[in-house]
């Protein structure tokens, strides 16, 4: 068997594209569009991707955890940062010392935040979450009266936002979608009733940005579609948007074997070979984020062709049949992007979805920032 050492794989980041699909949802929405580069940025790095939105024209940017907020100040990356998943345990007073925006569901959270505010002489700038139907983070339903007629009494508090989060806005007819606009519509009268005004509202994901008119109010906060890829469910086709891919991954073929029928490959041989044949060895595994069930459905591009991987996916490494096709060690393989077939379509491979196949790409896997849109 021919061996070379090779670079194992590279995930190349296309930052014009980001850039494309910021200026493509500002235009859709027509309102402010925040970024959202939680997950260091969905995996491809969250201050690289932030600093190309906001040259973009994004007006906000958001992550999930406030070291996530943090990782970006340290950056210098400027403007409104919102981060919405608080904990007691948090850092609270370096947020308000590096202007991050905090979004709170909890009295007691908004208390010790109106505490170290206080003391500061100054308005911490705060968000309202409200569970309007997704059953996850935010003032419950039943709640809302009591939660809005205790943050009036809140000092040194500004009120910037209500939101609140879609769970089926990828389904444009299903009926969650009216539920939880009418949810909404109903934590902001609750609000008013209290004498509570935010400056913003804002209840779109990607994508009820992309298809919900609706839902877009004052700002749309932008996950998935900045990154180019379909929010999935019955919005598979990110170009139908005119979104760009931002994401390639490639790797090359680092060894090839010749194989006889009934030769099997990789653990447990699950696979065997049916007919004279030749397979590549890619050097990458579910290490570093390829995942293993593609052993039985997935497929890699080798010059504008599928061929189908073939045995177990190990953590190192995994195996392509290429039949008859005369392929060569060193040669280049695209598991998705440009060239290949999209982040979504390889991620349906295994029943999975977009987000998880770009955020779970591990850290072995070299990110190579590249400016241009094909």
């Amino acid at each position: 068997m021919a061996t070379v050492r090779t670079k194992r794989a590279t995930a190349k980041v296309n930052l014009a594209a980001i850039e494309h699909n910021i200026k493509i949802l500002k235009a859709t929405a027509g309102v402010p569009v925040l970024a959202v580069v939680k997950a260091d940025g969905y995996g491809h790095g969250a201050v690289p991707v932030a600093l190309a939105a906001k040259t973009a024209g994004a007006d906000w940017l958001g992550v999930a955890f406030l070291d996530e907020a943090f990782e970006l100040r340290n950056n210098n990356v400027p403007g409104p940062i919102l981060a919405w998943l608080l904990d007691e345990s948090d850092n609270f007073a370096e947020a308000l010392d590096q202007d991050i925006d905090m979004s709170v569901s909890s009295i007691s959270i908004l208390q010790k935040i109106s505490s170290l505010a206080k003391v500061r002489g100054m308005n911490a700038r705060v968000h309202v979450e409200v569970d309007t139907g997704l059953s996850r983070a935010g003032v419950a339903l039943d709640d809302f009266e009591n939660f809005f007629a205790e943050f009036k009494n809140v000092s040194n508090i500004e009120l910037i936002s209500i939101w609140s989060h879609l769970a089926c806005a990828d389904e444009p007819k299903h009926p969650a979608n009216a539920m939880q606009h009418k949810n909404f519509e109903h934590a902001l009268a609750v609000a008013a009733s209290h004498g509570l005004k935010p400056q913003m509202r804002h209840l779109a994901n990607s994508a009820a940005a992309l298809v919900h008119p609706e839902f877009r109010y004052d700002m749309v906060r932008c996950g998935i579609a900045t990154y180019g890829i379909a929010p999935g469910g019955g919005l598979s086709d990110a170009s139908k948007f005119k979104l760009k891919g931002v994401m390639t991954v490639v790797s090359q073929i680092a060894a090839v074997r010749k194989l006889k029928v009934g030769d099997g490959v990789s653990y447990s041989f699950k696979w065997t070979a049916s007919k004279p044949t030749t397979v590549g060895l890619i050097p990458i595994g579910y290490a570093d984020g390829v995942i293993r069930h593609l052993t039985k459905t997935g497929s890699i591009t080798y010059k504008g062709k599928q061929f189908p991987i073939v045995g177990t996916v190990c953590m190192d490494q995994f195996l392509v049949d290429f039949g008859d096709t005369e392929v060569s060690v060193g040669e280049e393989v695209i598991l998705f992007g440009d060239g290949g077939l999209s982040a979504h379509a390889w991620a349906q491979q295994v029943d999975a979805i977009g987000y998880e196949l770009v955020t779970r790409l591990g850290n072995r896997i070299e990110r190579e920032y590249v400016d241009g849109v094909q």
